[in-house]
């Protein structure tokens, strides 16, 4: 079976975007119950587009849909007719919509004429992964039903785009109206004025010869709870293409977070591992607790990196082609900021701006938008990773629980033996003097009988094996993760660059003073 594949923003192989997703660890077979393969959603971001962010709904619907469109709020134009990776690109709309919405141009447009504030929202997006188990008119479907059903019946104005690099990594930016329609075709109000009553169902005054009163939603779009309701729903809506496509993949819209399995567990040391630990001498299921640990912090600081990097080149390519700072000016930029007077710091800013020449060239960077497209697919070689290293350690910690058992049940099933040779009148001292190895040994006994009845075979061997196997699988993939950590670092330099060019104009900017 293949993965299920932004931002998310979760734990989901969730978004190659902050909402990629990832398989969720493996799971013990019951002899009750066959457990079907969990793929867990990390992130399925839902946000507004806002003109006080400098940002245009025009723009954004032509950079999603690989289209050229002009803003006519504005005057720009907005070119993005050579944007790869635009499979698939959509207009729905409402029965009591103007037909001519269907026109890209002429829907954003109006959206953004009806608009007459600087700070107004334009526009709410809604960005998901697709399913790499469904082919593209599965995808398609998908998307369609789920976008009619939650939006375009509810009176939304929707435009989809599927966007797919051949990368691994097909996903959908669905772009919703935030205004109402009138039965008319045209744009209703937001919002509408409503008087405070009092307890007789009575207007209040508010001493000024007025009564008081709020503003309140016309629709209850913008409920906090339908956040989680829409990514609910995207759940539920791919687990049927799924289900119906033959594939048993399930997935979860809840963060690792609300599922509690946010980061890799540490196994239960037991009353014996843990006297062990406390006098200094090292166990088995420690030394796993020790690694889980130390897994868990290098997984958190490059997803904290990787999601600061993805938001940051995200928000840079999208502005305005004249207003994107150019990777020459930002290597220029970070020389400069590289100036050390010690030798052993030349040297380290020596080796510094190779690493960052080298990891631009490489990938062949040379605009923010292949920077941006660069981080994304970091982002989803962070999920695949981190899958298979999670995996792996929930793994061995099974394998390396059964193996300790296994020597607990040998270490002390001479003196069972000999609990059975002894006469009925010795019987109970014996037992008293050697309760914790009989106690020992029936925990041992009694967890390998579990395990031999639900059909494991009992191969203490076979399971080294696979603990050696996957430790150093593990190990190469870490290597990976800590050499993907070195290039984040590289690209932070380039954003503290920016940072510094950004500085520098508005420095450039409070020296003129306001224009005259």
């Amino acid at each position: 079976m293949g993965s299920y594949t932004p931002q998310t923003p979760c734990a989901p192989r969730a978004a190659r975007h902050p909402l990629r997703v990832c398989p969720a660890p493996g799971r013990l077979n019951t002899p009750h119950r066959k457990e079907v393969p969990l793929i867990d959603f990390c992130h399925i971001p839902v946000s507004i587009i806002k003109r006080s962010e400098g940002r245009s709904a025009v723009a954004a619907a032509a950079y999603r849909s690989g289209t050229k469109l002009t803003n006519e709020w504005d005057g720009l134009t907005h070119d993005y007719t050579r944007k790869g990776g635009v499979v698939h690109a959509e207009i729905m709309l409402p029965a009591h919509a103007p037909p001519e919405f269907s026109d890209r141009s002429i829907l954003w447009n109006s959206v953004e004429q009806i608009e007459k504030a600087r700070d107004s929202q334009l526009a709410r997006e809604i960005e998901a992964a697709l399913p790499r188990e469904l082919s593209r008119e599965q995808q398609l479907a998908l998307v369609r039903a789920y976008v009619k059903d939650n939006f375009v019946d509810k009176g939304m104005c929707a435009d989809f785009a599927i966007h797919d690099k051949g990368t691994g990594n097909p996903h959908v930016h669905i772009m919703l109206t935030v205004r109402p329609l009138k039965e008319n075709g045209a744009w209703g109000a937001k919002c509408r004025k409503a008087y405070d009553l009092d307890e007789n169902g009575q207007r209040i005054p508010d001493g000024k010869g007025g009564w008081k009163n709020h503003r309140e939603d016309t629709t209850d779009w913008n409920d906090k709870g339908n956040v989680d309701i829409w990514r609910a729903a995207w759940a539920a809506y791919t687990n049927r293409a799924l289900e119906a496509a033959g594939q048993p993949a399930l997935v979860d819209h809840r963060s690792y977070k609300r599922r509690g399995i946010d980061k890799i567990p540490s196994v239960h040391l037991g009353p014996a591992a843990s006297q062990m630990e406390k006098r200094g001498i090292r166990t088995g299921k420690g030394e796993v607790n020790r690694q889980i640990a130390a897994d868990n912090k290098l997984l958190k600081e490059i997803k904290a990196r990787i999601t600061r990097l993805y938001n940051w080149s995200k928000a840079e390519a999208e502005k305005p082609e004249g207003q994107q700072p150019s990777m020459i000016d930002l290597w220029e930029a970070q020389q400069q900021l590289m100036r050390p007077d010690t030798r052993t710091g030349k040297i380290r800013a020596l080796q510094e701006s190779a690493a960052l020449f080298s990891f631009m060239q490489a990938n062949e960077i040379k605009t923010m938008q292949q920077l941006h497209d660069k981080i994304s697919d970091m982002n989803s070689s962070y999920y695949d990773l981190r899958g298979k290293i999670v995996q792996a350690e929930r793994r061995i910690a099974v394998l390396t629980e059964r193996g300790e058992m296994w020597a607990q049940y040998n270490e002390y099933k001479a003196v069972h033996k000999q609990l059975a040779k002894v006469k009925p009148e010795k019987r109970e001292l014996f037992e008293q003097r050697h309760s914790r190895e009989l106690i020992l040994y029936d925990a041992a006994a009694r967890y390998l009988k579990e395990l031999k009845d639900s059909g494991e075979k009992l191969t203490p061997k076979t399971w080294q094996r696979e603990i050696d196997l996957l430790t150093a699988q593990k190990q190469v993939d870490t290597i990976d993760m800590k050499a993907m950590r070195e290039e984040l670092k590289a690209v932070e330099r380039l954003r503290k660059a920016a940072d510094q060019l950004a500085r520098q104009e508005r420095d450039k900017s409070h020296d003129r003073g306001p224009e005259r």
